[in-house]
């Protein structure tokens, strides 16, 4: 049974169709990538699954839960995080409070258990800090949890907004171009950590990646997306000889 099903998804805006009927399929435990050209739909499409776009058309199923009009609170409540393209969090504060910040849905307890920080305070504090210090050491940011986020370089700015949708314990992970702007070697550690995500923790990916030799190396199945449609889906080397594909790209059958 697919985890993700996004079913004859169409999202117009003031008569254009951004995605016009998209059907996309994931299945537990895969990496799923969508390419496709600038413009293509692709940032669209994550945005109608994590819920800050909402459909014009067409269904969007996670486990049994209907995401097409859902809030992207309740989305992250099913178990779906999101890591963007532009990195957003918080510059002024450091690794370890920017975790803490993704996760506070969890920090539930009375105003009078946290003014003196005791009984279920603490203990959910405590459960709440072992999640983000095993995230911090997954994803090899010991080093930085201190630091303030807006003075690491670029490359462990994108390790942590990576970190902070892992903080959420998801059971599907959307990565929007996450080795966007990053040197050789530091797409080199990305990708280990995206498929120690998939290997170690069990969790569904969707990437979004311009870089296409990654893309085939990695990916189970890729959708290509080309002016808001499918045009072609199945395993990497069958997409790479698609004769749309390499026409969507290069403008032409060679």
């Amino acid at each position: 049974m697919a985890q993700l099903s996004v079913e004859n998804v169409t999202l117009s805006f003031g008569g254009i169709n951004a995605l016009n009927g998209v059907d996309v399929v994931v299945e537990p435990g895969e990496l799923v990538s969508i390419i496709g050209p600038n413009g293509a739909g692709k940032t669209s499409l994550l945005n109608c699954i994590s819920g800050f776009y909402h459909p014009t058309h067409g269904r969007i199923t996670f486990e049994g839960h209907d995401l097409t009009h859902a809030s992207p609170h309740t989305i992250t409540g099913y178990g779906v995080a999101r890591a963007f393209q532009n990195i957003e969090l918080f510059g002024g504060v450091s690794v370890l409070e920017n975790l803490m910040l993704a996760r506070h849905t969890y920090l539930k307890y009375s105003i009078g258990a946290a003014s003196v920080f005791y009984g279920s305070a603490r203990r959910v504090e405590v459960e709440n800090r072992r999640v983000v210090e095993d995230v911090i050491d997954f994803m090899e940011l010991e080093p930085y949890r201190k630091a303030l986020v807006g003075n690491l370089p670029y490359g462990v700015r994108k390790r942590v907004e990576v970190a902070r949708a892992l903080s959420l314990e998801p059971k599907l992970l959307l990565l929007d171009e996450p080795m966007a702007g990053m040197t050789l070697e530091e797409k080199e550690d990305m990708v280990r950590f995206i498929l120690d995500i998939l290997a170690e923790r069990g969790t569904t990916v969707i990437l979004i990646e311009h870089d296409l030799g990654v893309v085939m190396d990695i990916s189970d199945r890729v959708y290509v997306l080309d002016f808001g449609m499918v045009i072609a889906t199945g395993k990497p080397e069958d997409v790479a000889e698609n004769p749309a594909v390499i026409e969507a790209y290069v403008g032409g059958a060679g």
